[in-house]
């Protein structure tokens, strides 16, 4: 009903239809306008209840509920710490935030950038992608515990003498990275570009470094300086 209504008023008149007299076009003009718009606003109106009644009956997701804190005992760095901690409790947040040790970095937080990579028990691990409860009893290594006291670790002496680092971010997770990557290679663990899989000793190539630090990423694009730090240290 409201659009013919809309639809006879606006229409253009025929050549049977009076015409309007000139002096009152301007009040016809106006009043057509106003219509126009009460008759638009009334329609939006009567559609608005509908649509936010709808939105207020459609339920949120509910909260996952929050499981009671457990006593958890980790081994940081030589140092025993005594926490209770949810057992949600990614070991990067538990590092961070209940622990204090703000040099594992936190990036992407899914386990593509390789900033939150510590060592538990010699091994790289992303520490996003990891509960802190699963970890009890490890050794568990960050960045913090690779320097011996004062002295540097040769690896970071060695990015430091390559300039393998620009803004720094990632170089936490880099270096504790380096230390495992070559301890593989010292091993003689094979990896994807080894030669051949079965001969025990592993050549100290940019091939082999490049593919075994591949996880770790560098937005600076610090690449190059980074293998020849891993290069000279594996070496020496």
């Amino acid at each position: 009903m409201l659009v013919s209504l809309i639809t006879s008023f606006l229409r253009k008149p025929s050549m049977s239809d009076q015409l309007p007299d000139p002096s009152t076009e301007a009040e016809v003009d106006n009043a057509r306008r106003g219509f126009m718009q009460s008759a638009l606003l009334a329609a939006g109106a009567t559609q608005l209840p509908v649509h936010a009644a709808a939105a207020a009956a459609t339920p949120g997701p509910a909260p996952a509920p929050m499981a009671p804190a457990r006593p958890l005992t980790l081994n940081i760095n030589g140092t025993d710490h005594q926490l209770s901690l949810e057992p949600r409790v990614t070991l990067l947040d538990a590092l961070r935030e209940s622990i204090g040790l703000t040099g594992t970095k936190k990036g992407c937080d899914r386990g593509q950038c390789g900033a939150c990579t510590v060592l538990v028990d010699g091994r790289r691990v992303n520490a996003c992608l990891t509960l802190a409860i699963m970890h009890r009893g490890a050794k568990i290594t960050t960045i913090e515990g690779i320097a011996q006291g004062e002295q540097l670790a040769p690896i970071q002496a060695a990015f430091i003498e390559h300039d393998a680092f620009q803004c720094g971010y990632c170089t936490p997770g880099q270096i504790c990275s380096a230390v495992a990557c070559i301890a593989e290679m010292r091993a003689g663990t094979a990896s994807a570009v080894s030669p051949n899989v079965r001969e025990q000793a592993i050549a100290f190539t940019d091939p082999e470094i490049r593919e075994r630090m591949s996880g770790n990423l560098c937005r600076c694009g610090a690449y190059n300086n980074i293998v020849a730090a891993i290069r000279a240290t594996a070496k020496a």
